[in-house]
């Protein structure tokens, strides 16, 4: 934490470079693979501070959910959480995993963090393809009503997500409960509460393609 020390020059430089290149931010000063999912809500990729002043200035952005995580000396979290206080944004720490099916508590947590934060806000993790994927189908589908079928394309290549490689079991999450939920009648939401939901079996049980795990794990390098 204190080579991060953000009160200082030289920590403040030192956590920039720690972004630029451990975070691979230098991927993400032109391109924030956002789009909008509804009318209040963006996904997007890590973003630097001078991102996040152009979202609050341009479309009133009022809060910025976190997806990756908080409380770490990371200069990616450090950076964030100084720049939120700076531009007084709030800012929501709601860690989710892009190779494991999220737990009852995920999905319940998401529902009571859709509700109670304000709008516009702005979701991201570090690429913006699965974590952001995954809650982007939650939001779509228990915030803003879609059909699960419908929202599930919130999870496709055109943000990058790579459905082959170990990524995939957020859509496998989606396809047994298409096959197992869905015919006896039971909502998502009410899916996941019943015994027969299990996030670790279905990790258990999803295969992940060679070609899209070395996509995912050894080219994109994906968090």
């Amino acid at each position: 934490m204190a080579s991060f020390d953000l009160t200082t020059p030289k920590g403040r430089r030192h956590a920039y470079l720690d972004y630029l290149w451990k975070d691979h931010a230098y991927l993400r000063v032109g391109f924030q693979n956002a789009h909008w999912v509804g009318d209040n809500l963006i996904r997007t990729n890590q973003p630097w501070p001078f991102q996040l002043k152009w979202w609050r200035d341009h479309f009133g952005v009022k809060t910025i959910i976190n997806l990756r995580g908080g409380g770490y000396p990371t200069s990616f979290y450090l950076l964030e959480k100084d720049a939120c206080a700076k531009l007084g944004l709030a800012l929501e720490d709601f860690a989710v995993s892009s190779r494991e099916a999220p737990t009852k508590e995920q999905v319940l947590g998401a529902i009571d963090l859709f509700n109670r934060v304000q709008y516009p806000a702005v979701m991201h993790c570090k690429s913006g393809a699965d974590r952001a994927g995954i809650m982007s189908v939650l939001y779509a589908h228990l915030h803003l009503g879609l059909p699960l079928r419908e929202a599930v394309k919130e999870l496709s290549f055109r943000t990058l997500h790579v459905k082959a490689g170990k990524t995939g079991v957020l859509d496998y999450t989606f396809e047994r409960y298409f096959a197992e939920g869905e015919p006896k009648g039971l909502s998502f939401v009410e899916w996941v509460q019943t015994p027969d939901y299990d996030p670790v079996k279905l990790k258990a049980e999803f295969q992940a393609g060679m070609i899209g795990s070395f996509l995912t794990e050894t080219l994109l390098k994906r968090e």
